[in-house]
């Protein structure tokens, strides 16, 4: 990640709605396979998401991961799904974890992973989350998760081969030369159930060995890697009662640990992590604070740090920023347009966001950004509103810094 020098610099956390066409698509390619109709519009659906990027203003752009199959217009976890088609030692189930009510208690000393609907936020506002009319996970579609059965290898190499072309073809067509590519963390990779592994530890570590192909390979190929890792964050969430901090900081720095091991020698300058609370629309009253936690993130090997700063639990964090200091040579990519409302940002409360981060770290070290993935949780309308709210926020931004 270099500096601003001139502007403040745009880009977004990764998924953009998928048009009606790639949707109609993916869901084909479950009877029909991968066939030379899917891979043109693949391609050609990139290189016009991409063009748009940059119209919207954006100047760090990506493939919108329309390599990562969504299963429907409203999809909370493409980010993590897609991985499933590029891990081996992998078996099918018929579970959904979102729905899946199986009860794990934690202890003191002892932190477990309790299924999503025993989510201490879902408990708290049980009412809200299962009344369809709420909105809060309306309309989505089930979709199950397979489960370890054996060792994790890493299968991809095809998968992530497209992504990089396409998305490479997409910025030599608009233009650019910078833009990344999305890639589950060790962390997040290892919420998949497990029926091989017999420690925490060993389990995490396979994760970070299996995916670090797909991180070397999308930055040998001059692109940027994003991290997608809610699970440092949003885990807190998950661990029902609610853990010490000092148990749940024991437990997210084994993740930490294992996802620089599989950056182990690879440059931080190509590296982005992105730290988020989940994208679902709910009151998100146990999010752990951003400080808590600020000390690990930053641990983790990477050039710059991607994280929620524009929705109403979490947009008052910017303060830590006031206390925490930026590592030499590191930058910082704040949410400031959040993914959990349809309310479109008005330009200067985008600008206004930006110039507060700018005016604690330096306006060379922020690159402005969305909260989320825009893609499956908003209406696309909305979501390239936002992106083009975003894209004037900045602008007007730099007309103060600068």
């Amino acid at each position: 990640m270099s500096l601003n020098t001139d502007h403040i610099r745009v880009t977004h956390a990764g998924s953009l709605p998928r048009t009606p066409e790639l949707i109609a698509a993916n869901a084909a390619k479950e009877t029909d396979g991968v066939t030379p109709e899917f891979l043109e519009l693949l391609e050609a659906s990139v290189v016009e998401v991409v063009q748009r990027q940059k119209d919207l203003g954006i100047d760090i752009p990506n493939d919108g991961e329309y390599g990562h199959t969504m299963s429907n217009s409203v999809d909370y976890g493409a980010w993590w799904n897609y991985s499933f088609a590029r891990l081996g030692g992998l078996e099918p189930t018929n579970v959904d974890r979102w729905a899946d009510a199986q009860v794990r208690r934690s202890s003191p000393g002892n932190v477990v992973l309790t299924s999503f609907p025993d989510r201490r936020d879902r408990q708290a506002f049980n009412e809200a989350y299962n009344d369809p009319s709420s909105g809060i996970l309306a309309h989505r579609k089930s979709v199950t998760q397979p489960k370890i059965a054996g060792p994790l290898t890493y299968t991809g190499q095809d998968l992530v081969g497209s992504d990089i072309r396409n998305l490479k073809n997409g910025l030599a067509a608009a233009g650019l030369s910078d833009g990344f590519v999305a890639s589950l963390s060790p962390g997040s990779c290892a919420r998949v159930a497990n029926e091989y592994y017999t420690s925490d530890e060993e389990l995490v570590y396979a994760c970070a060995d299996a995916m670090r192909e797909e991180y070397k390979a999308i930055i040998d190929a001059g692109l940027t890697v994003q991290l997608d890792d809610p699970s440092l964050a949003e885990s807190w969430d998950q661990i029902n009662p609610e853990p010490s901090l000092e148990d749940y900081l024991k437990f997210i720095q084994l993740r930490v640990e294992a996802t620089n091991w599989a950056l182990r020698d690879l440059p931080q300058e190509q590296i982005r992590l992105h730290v988020c609370w989940g994208s679902w629309h709910g009151p998100h009253t146990t999010d752990i604070p951003f400080a808590d936690i600020i000390g690990s993130v930053l641990q983790v090997n990477a050039g710059a740090y991607s994280f929620e700063a524009a929705n109403v639990r979490h947009e008052h964090e910017w303060r830590i920023w006031e206390d925490t200091k930026l590592p030499e040579g590191k930058v910082i990519i704040p949410g400031v347009v959040s993914h959990a409302t349809n309310v479109v940002e008005h330009p200067d409360l985008v600008a206004d966001r930006i110039v507060r981060f700018a005016e604690v770290v330096g306006r060379e070290n922020v690159i402005a950004s969305t909260d989320c993935g825009l893609g499956g949780r908003v209406h696309p309308q909305i979501a390239f509103a936002k992106l083009e709210a975003l894209g004037e926020g900045a602008r007007r931004a730099t007309a103060r810094l600068w």
